[in-house]
């Protein structure tokens, strides 16, 4: 018998029943985050599993099965180019419009596919950090100095961050740079327009599925008129879609017409998009196990990633939303620590409250648009603009779901590397932006 690992099973026996035992269900406090932990976990299945967690995943398959390990490593390997893999790598967000949670199959599958630390962490980081639709929300509500302080920060710390853990695992990219010069990448399938149609129309599907609602009061302009039409242009892009898995996966186009004839028919039987959408996704993977084996891989590579990241995200949602409660639309659930608490500790422009906006920021869940709303509050509540700005660079970009998924990559170490990296990064750049103005 290992006592090691009996004492350890006992261990675990011990806190459960002591966690149970000295439950207090009594507390209002304690009831309204075990409420905030359901109702956040609810919004989140509601909201983001389907409509942006899925189409990621599929994404990433295709990065994973239809992207060359050549393009990879070409523009973000540890021999590429460094200008130009930061420079993609750092503005990508700004087609992405993607979340924390969104972003992460994404750059799983880049990393397995040989990317770059310093490259791929900058990609991580400014998928949801670049967010145009999140940076025009916040100018026009929270002020353009605060939209022009996100985006240039946002871009400065992708490509710092990835430099700095690429410079920190310096010596983990130089064999990774060793090994790679001895790969000879296969020649390409298929030319490169029909890869590249195949995934921007994915990447096209995903965004205007997800384009967000804007500001209340605002029913002109062009933000306002593609959310009015957001589910036609989805469905554009869906037909473009049939065309590329005809034209360029080669499957079967009476697959394709039967499945498209399904998401006409549930979109006229159901109310609302999601259930098309549903009907849509559960027929492409039909469609494309029952294919050949380069699209089996597809879709099989995808549900990898799903095991992979969901349950992380799963346990990590959990325990965001009873620390730190269920803030979206109407709904202000507090978490176990008091809204007041953080309101207190975020005023002015001190190291102290900048620090803990940072941190707050980078274990918080934001959706994609949600932090402007939140922090429109906060400010409202007396937040200063240096702890607003640094919350900003680091809460859209972390959480802790998406933390946990992260070590799950790449580890303890580097995970914690870039955790502290951004949240330094906020700090100082909200001291500042908070100096500069509150200058008279």
């Amino acid at each position: 018998m290992d006592w090691k690992v009996e004492i350890k099973k006992l261990w675990w026996i011990g806190f459960f029943f002591l966690l149970a035992y000295y439950m207090p269900l009594e507390s209002a406090r304690f009831q309204e985050a075990v409420a905030a932990t359901l109702d956040l976990v609810r919004w989140y299945a509601q909201e983001h599993v389907i409509l942006c967690l899925i189409p990621a995943f599929f994404i990433a398959g295709v990065i994973a099965v239809f992207i060359s390990q050549g393009s990879v490593l070409k523009y973000f390997g540890a021999r590429a180019n460094k200008y130009l893999a930061y420079t993609v790598a750092s503005v990508s967000g700004t087609i992405l419009a993607v979340c924390s949670c969104t972003i992460l199959p994404l750059f799983s599958s880049i990393h397995k596919r040989g990317a770059g630390l310093g490259p791929a962490v900058a990609f991580l980081y400014s998928g949801p950090a670049i967010n145009i639709l999140a940076i025009i929300l916040t100018a026009r509500i929270l002020g353009w100095e605060l939209g022009l302080a996100r985006v240039i920060g946002a871009v400065v710390f992708a490509v710092v961050i990835g430099l700095l853990m690429a410079f920190f695992f310096r010596k983990e990219e130089k064999e990774k740079e060793e090994a790679q010069m001895n790969i000879v990448a296969p020649p390409e399938k298929r030319p490169l327009w029909q890869t590249s149609l195949h995934f921007f129309t994915l990447v096209l599907i995903l965004v205007f599925a997800n384009w967000g609602e804007p500001g209340a009061g605002v029913e002109s302009g062009g933000w306002y008129f593609i959310w009015s039409y957001k589910w036609y242009i989805t469905g554009f892009f869906g037909l473009i879609l049939a065309y590329s898995l005809i034209r360029v996966l080669n499957i079967a186009w009476w697959k394709v017409a039967a499945s498209a004839f399904a998401v006409v028919i549930s979109s006229l039987v159901f109310t609302g998009p999601m259930i098309p959408f549903v009907v849509a996704i559960a027929a492409l993977a039909v469609i494309t196990l029952s294919s050949d084996e380069e699209n089996r891989e597809w879709t099989i590579s995808s549900w990898d990633f799903a095991k992979q990241i969901m349950p992380l995200l799963a346990l990590g949602v959990v325990i965001a939303g009873f620390l730190l409660g269920s803030t979206h639309g109407d709904t202000q659930l507090a978490g176990i620590i008091p809204d007041h608490w953080i309101g207190s500790l975020v005023g002015g422009n001190s190291v102290w409250s900048n620090l803990f906006a940072s941190v707050v920021g980078a274990f918080m869940y934001f959706a994609t648009l949600t932090e402007v709303p939140i922090l429109q509050g906060l400010i409202g509540s007396g937040m200063g603009q240096g702890p607003a700005l640094a919350l900003l660079l680091a809460g859209p970009s972390l959480s802790l779901p998406n933390m946990l998924v992260i070590h799950s990559v790449i580890g303890t170490k580097k995970t914690a590397a870039f955790v502290g990296l951004v949240i330094i990064m906020a700090t100082i750049s909200g001291l500042v932006f908070g100096s500069i103005v509150s200058t008279p």
